[in-house]
Order: structure tokens, then sequence, then C-alpha cells
């Protein structure tokens, strides 16, 4: 009798195990039975405007809604630190770009995450990162721009979204490569940044594309060079650093990820309705993007994974030439 009571209870508990272990996967069959939250790590205006084509559309093939969630601060450290810390669940997302989610954990000792902290899901559009003057301003190319800087130094300031930002550390990584002095003002945010250049305040910006293509193609500012792999079918004419002989430069690609340790199932049911939205809407989020000077660039999880590490060694050698 003992034995059979120790064979029914040893019984019970397996098939009680069996059931908590069934928990995760058909939360991830179901998925999504509600509303999904899409935390914008930065103000309105700049990483929101290069996912809005996409997100705003992979409604139709998920059955929810993606709520856009604005959480600004440490140049997207907030944001990201939130998202870090939620239920790995697939309901909490992060707009992701390479600034808040690799640069600056590297930079910022304070912050708690990392790289790691996150599975990427889909990159969604290209927008790079460009150095713009002034229109006014004497510079029509960056070999005019680097021998005014080599014979003045400090004289050229440039302004920023944040300290320690992806834009920041880009430009001093140039500054570092071409061997000259420029002088830092950070702004909260790429729109601040572009107003100070506008009204004079500075001499120079680096800058997504996004928040600068309209004063581009007002005349109101002039485009030297971007930060990235090829040039852009925006502005054809604006050459890349690395045709110019500099090393520095790398795509910015606008994405979303979730927290570490979201089922696959639930990451590619995700990925799936974005691919969707570029079956089916392809040309129409194309142009959203092109107004802004980006581009779609749709990369699984995998692909974005291995953009976001090759990120991480770019930048972590940017910072540490700069501390040297």
């Amino acid at each position: 009798m003992q034995i059979k009571k120790r064979l029914v209870f040893l019984a019970a508990t397996a098939a009680g195990l069996v059931a908590l272990a069934t928990v995760p996967a058909r939360a991830a069959d179901n998925f999504p039975n509600k509303p999904i939250q899409l935390v914008i790590p930065f103000a309105p205006g700049d990483t929101d405007s290069m996912l809005r084509p996409f997100v705003d559309k992979m409604a139709e093939f998920l059955g929810q809604p993606v709520v856009l969630n604005y959480k600004p601060g440490a140049g997207g450290g907030v944001g990201a630190g939130f998202v870090a810390n939620s239920k790995p669940d697939g309901y909490t997302l992060v707009g992701t770009t390479p600034g808040s989610i690799v640069v600056v954990p590297l930079a910022n000792k304070d912050i708690k995450y990392t790289p790691e902290s996150f599975t990427p899901i889909a990159s969604l559009s290209e927008g790079g990162m460009m150095l713009v003057v002034n229109a006014s301003s004497p510079w029509k190319s960056i070999k005019e721009l680097v021998e005014y800087s080599k014979k003045n130094p400090e004289a050229i300031t440039f302004s920023s979204s944040g300290a320690m930002g992806i834009t920041h550390l880009l430009a001093e990584i140039f500054a570092n490569e071409a061997a000259v002095k420029w002088r830092h003002i950070p702004y909260q945010g790429s729109g601040p940044a572009i107003t100070a250049l506008l009204g004079g305040h500075v001499t120079m910006a680096t800058t997504a594309i996004a928040p600068a293509s309209a004063h581009i193609t007002a005349g109101t500012l002039r485009p030297m060079a971007i930060f990235g792999d090829k040039r852009l079918k925006a502005f054809p004419d604006v050459p890349t650093l690395k045709e110019l002989g500099y090393s520095v430069g790398s795509p910015a690609l606008y994405g979303i990820s979730a927290p570490k340790g979201t089922p696959r199932e639930v990451v590619d049911a995700l990925f799936a309705a974005a691919k969707k939205v570029n079956d089916k809407y392809g040309d129409s989020v194309a142009a959203s993007l092109n107004v802004l000077g980006a581009e779609t660039r749709l990369l699984g999880p995998d692909d974005y994974a291995a953009y976001l590490q090759s990120q991480k060694k770019l930048f972590s050698a940017g910072i540490k030439a700069i501390n040297n």
C-alpha cells in the first residue's frame, strides 16, 4: 500500500511538472491576447518616426494594437532600462537604436543593463547619422572643414542629442581620426541640437537623418557626410566618411527588441508581423521613410542581434580611443 501511494504521488508530481512546463508554450501559442507596449526611449520626433510606418500596421497581423509609450532620459537609458527589467513575455518592447542599447551602457557606468539584456526582434529601417552645418557656413566639404579645424583648434563647436550618446561619440571618433579638436555642446535631443545650429549657437551638428531632413530639403542646413556604409537614396550627393578615407561609420538601424528570455515563438510571431507589413505595404512604408531621408531595412532576430554586437565592438573601441 505504501509503495502504491508513493507511485501515485510521483505520477501526480510528474503530471504537475509537465503542466507547468507547457504554460509558457501555451502563452506563446496564444500570443498576443492583449495590447503590446512599445517603449520609445526618446522624445517624440526621432526614433518613433522611424518605426511608426511599420508598427502602426502590425496590429492588422497581430490582432492587437501596438501602443507607443515614451520614456526619454539618459540618452535612451531610462526607457531601455525599463524594458530590460520587464517581464519577458512579448508585451513590453523597446524601440531599439545602437545609441540606447549599445552606446549608453558602454559610456555610462550607472546604467545597469547591457546589449545582452535584450532579445532583438527586427530591424525595420535605416536612417544613418549625418554631419551637418548651417547653410550659411563657408565650408562646402569635409576636407575644408578638417583643414579649418586644424588651423583653428577648438574653434568649431558641435551640438549633439546628448553627452556620451551616439551622435556625440561619432563626432569624437571622427575628430580623433582626423586629428582635430572640436568643442562639444550637448542638448536634450536631436530637435534642440538642430535648433541650436539653425540659430547660430553652434557651428556644426551630428544628428540622425530624420530630424535634419526637412531643413536640408529647405536649404537651411548643408549635409557634409554620412556616418554609414552607403549613400542614402534621399541624399545621393552626400558622401559617406568611408568614401572620404575615414574608417568611422556605421549604418543606424532602428528596430524593436524584447527583454532577454522572451520565448522564441513570441519573437518569431512579432517578426512575422513586421515581414507581413513589408510584404503588403512595402511601397507605402518606404515612401513614408523616404520623406525622412530613411529607407526600409528589414532584418530578422539573428541578423539584427549580429548587427548590434558589431556596434558594441565599434563603440567600445571608439570610447577607448577617446579616453586615451
